[in-house]
């Protein structure tokens, strides 16, 4: 099969033979426009991956503790029908957890101390099916306020069923008033495993003598750390029973489900709000953290923007390389054009070029780019050896490493976007080579 001469000449040039003092300075500024396009491909692809990687860690961390539905009635009243709920949302095929619960506001107290709780009555033997998080240690868990404490969290994935069955979640039981604390709670309150807490709750009993808080003591039986901070420093867990005698209920006031994947939370909602009987609320994930989301989102984009500009000044930079090579190459475009070639053609053959260095450039910035996403977690310890520095400090980050996740979401709109600037790039020149005269170049030859 015959090569069109377009191909053949557009990828010789591209190669700008230095026999001549400005083929070289030609070669040097298309190699630096190859070089510009890699590296800003290679960037967005590995602040991307970094920026997915932070995303899915506070993720993970955020559901180990948040569920992926809840199903609630409205105003904090009781389910009108536990047991026909259970069974509609298990009917659903996306779910594979459910088990009731109890939420509500508190007061929390130890001696002078005071500190504002979200109360969640759990059922300790179905809670495994619907949550990840991870209780202390089994003996001793808390380090008094002012103490030292490793803030590595293990991941949160690793987390078993079984481990959370021998966790603190198991001694909650019914009638004897236990709380399991976060981490951060039970260390602004200064409390460890078998201290006593007051609960207030904020609904009085009326007496003769007034309106008198409802108070309730209660034992720490163990303490949990999901790595989420607003939920380690306010989230009390207690027995379902419990709960439901502190605050007057009648029984759950909600369900929390766990669905097969979560990023389809949203659209098994809008499926079980059709499906479920009564009036009840139904909520994911991504709507109990809007707000998060959509900074983390907007964080995204905006650097990708960016990131872009980067890319096109490289692609860019092809006009001057092109701009350069029209001119030294005149007299080559005349005499193609006396043999016969169309203006078409000679435009084709710079677009070729143009296309031949954002093709290269953008391949080696991908290459570049998914090596150092793949093996961030190599390549940052190294730096830190390297340089005697940590850029994730444990006693100030919760996270102690580099995470890293490129998706592919990501990659191939960055491609795309190198090879069509490189494209646009080549238009002008090439077309402005197409309209040289075949006399005017040859003139003084």
């Amino acid at each position: 099969m015959q090569i069109p001469f377009e191909l053949i000449l557009g990828w010789r040039y591209t190669r700008a033979g230095r026999a001549t003092r400005r083929n070289g300075f030609i070669s040097f500024i298309s190699g630096v426009s190859m070089l510009g396009i890699s590296l800003g491909v290679a960037a967005l692809i590995i602040v991307l991956s970094v920026m997915n990687g932070f995303q899915k860690e506070v993720r993970d961390r955020m559901l180990s503790v948040v569920s992926h539905i809840e199903i609630f009635a409205p105003n904090g009243a009781a389910l009108p029908d536990l047991a026909r709920t259970l069974a509609e949302v298990r009917a659903n095929p996306a779910v594979v957890g459910a088990a009731p619960f109890i939420a509500a506001q508190a007061l929390l107290a130890r001696g002078e101390d005071m500190k504002g709780a979200m109360v969640r009555g759990i059922d300790p033997v179905a809670e495994p099916q619907v949550t990840d998080v991870a209780a202390g240690p089994p003996q001793g868990g808390m380090v008094p306020s002012g103490g030292s404490k490793d803030t590595s969290v293990p991941s949160v994935g690793a987390r078993s069923t079984d481990a959370l069955k021998q966790s603190s979640l198991s001694r909650l039981v019914s009638g004897e008033f236990g709380v399991v604390l976060g981490v951060e709670l039970a260390r602004g309150l200064g409390v460890r495993e078998g201290d006593k807490v007051t609960l207030m709750a904020p609904s009085g009993q009326v007496t003769p003598a007034g309106v008198v808080p409802r108070l309730k003591q209660m034992t720490v039986v163990g303490t949990f750390d999901s790595g989420h901070f607003e939920y380690d420093s306010t989230l009390v867990l207690m027995h379902m029973d419990d709960a439901a005698r502190l605050f007057r209920l009648e029984g759950p006031t909600g369900v929390r489900l766990k669905l097969k994947d979560l990023h389809r939370a949203r659209a098994v909602a809008s499926e079980l709000v059709g499906s479920l009987s009564g009036d009840l609320l139904v909520r994911d994930w991504t709507r109990q953290n809007r707000t998060w989301f959509a900074a983390v989102q907007l964080e995204k984009r905006m650097m990708f923007i960016i990131l872009t500009l980067i890319v096109a000044v490289a692609a860019f930079n092809l006009v001057s390389t092109l701009v350069m090579t029209v001119t030294d190459k005149q007299s080559d475009i005349a005499i193609l054009r006396t043999l016969g070639a169309s203006p078409g053609s000679i435009m084709g053959i710079f677009v070729v070029q143009g296309a031949m260095v954002g093709v290269i450039g953008t391949l080696v910035g991908l290459l570049l780019g998914l090596g150092v996403a793949f093996n961030i977690d190599v390549i940052v310890p190294a730096l830190e050896r390297l340089l005697g520095a940590s850029f994730l400090p444990r006693d100030i980050y919760l996270i102690s490493r580099m995470p890293s996740e490129p998706q592919q979401a990501d990659i191939v709109p960055i491609a795309l976007i190198s090879l069509v600037l490189a494209f646009f790039a080549t238009l002008y020149p090439s077309w402005r080579a197409s309209r040289v005269n075949p006399a005017e170049a040859l003139r003084y030859e």
